[in-house]
């Protein structure tokens, strides 16, 4: 599980993809998001502006993510 560290309250579902490196562009990320291809803390999810806390984790293309405050 790769850890994703915030410096704010939230983040954005698309933003945290590109955060992660899980996707290259803004467009990529909508068009996953969009179709399908996420689940967050274990639902399907397509809203692109799903706000994540900590303590949320993301599944994507095999993948988990899990996201935390930048100064734990």
């Amino acid at each position: 599980m790769k850890k994703v560290s915030i410096n704010t309250e939230y983040v954005r579902l698309q933003d945290l993809l590109k955060l992660a490196g899980a996707v290259s562009t803004g467009g990529e990320a909508k068009v996953s998001v969009q179709s399908g291809e996420t689940a967050v803390n274990g639902a399907v999810c397509t809203q692109r502006g799903k706000k994540l806390r900590p303590g949320d984790t993301v599944s994507f293309r095999g993948q988990e993510y899990t996201v935390e405050y930048a100064d734990q």
